[in-house]
């Protein structure tokens, strides 16, 4: 239960501090961070994550990190599903807590609520076929760096810095495309908000992120040299 608990609390972190610097902060006028902000917000979110709640859980705050942890050997597959909630649980109270932070302005409109999204709800109008694959491609190379930077062979103590700074890379190549998931909790939690059509574009947010991590845990699981601790 407290492995759990902790990964409701990291996944709302996520949540909250990734999404929510896209929704509030993004486009301030004059003082916005601007895309290259949000995608260090959503690296920032692991990173601190990581140390704060690793030792508790093994921070995944992510379906697809569990199901490619899993894959490759590191996590007990009796504890994927109640993961998997915890983490979608988690996300919905923090996009739940940004729509009542955002709500609070006058003249609030939802709008994309930072949800994924490809076609017309892509941020620079990529198709679907574009999207599938940066989903899975970006997801494989994450688990490829979580599975790496956290193997018994790698430096210690600084798993957290490079999975942080990959998730940050990661969200500078794809937001254009999708808004950059790889986290089907991230995009369920927004989807719900947003409905329609997010809601109609959330299977992709899920079947390429888990295809992706299966391959990852798959071809690690390959190349390790040794069994990781």
């Amino acid at each position: 239960m407290k492995k759990l608990v902790a990964e409701f609390i990291g996944t709302m972190w996520l949540v909250l501090g990734g999404c929510g610097s896209a929704v509030l902060a993004a486009g301030y006028p004059e003082l916005g961070i601007g895309f290259v902000g949000v995608a260090m917000a959503f690296g920032l979110t692991v990173l601190t994550m990581a140390y704060a709640i690793g030792h508790i859980s093994g921070c995944h705050l992510n379906p697809a990190v569990t199901i490619g942890l899993t894959v490759g050997g590191r996590f007990d597959k009796k504890d994927v599903v109640p993961y998997i909630i915890a983490q979608v649980l988690g996300g919905i109270l923090g996009a739940g807590i940004l729509y009542s932070i955002a709500s609070g302005k006058a003249g609030f409109e939802l709008g994309g609520f930072a949800a994924n999204g490809y076609g017309e709800h892509s941020p620079d109008g990529y198709n679907m076929m574009s999207a599938l694959v940066t989903e899975i491609v970006m997801t494989f190379m994450f688990l490829i760096i979580i599975l790496g930077a956290t193997h018994s062979k790698a430096p210690k103590g600084f798993g957290g810095l490079a999975i942080g700074l990959g998730l940050t890379l990661i969200h500078l190549i794809s937001i254009p495309v999708t808004n950059t998931s790889v986290n089907p909790a991230r995009s369920t939690s927004q989807a719900l908000f947003v409905g329609d059509w997010a809601l109609g574009q959330l299977w992709l947010f899920w079947v390429a992120p888990i295809v992706g991590a299966i391959i990852a845990g798959v071809v690690y699981k390959y190349i390790s040299p040794e069994k990781a601790d």
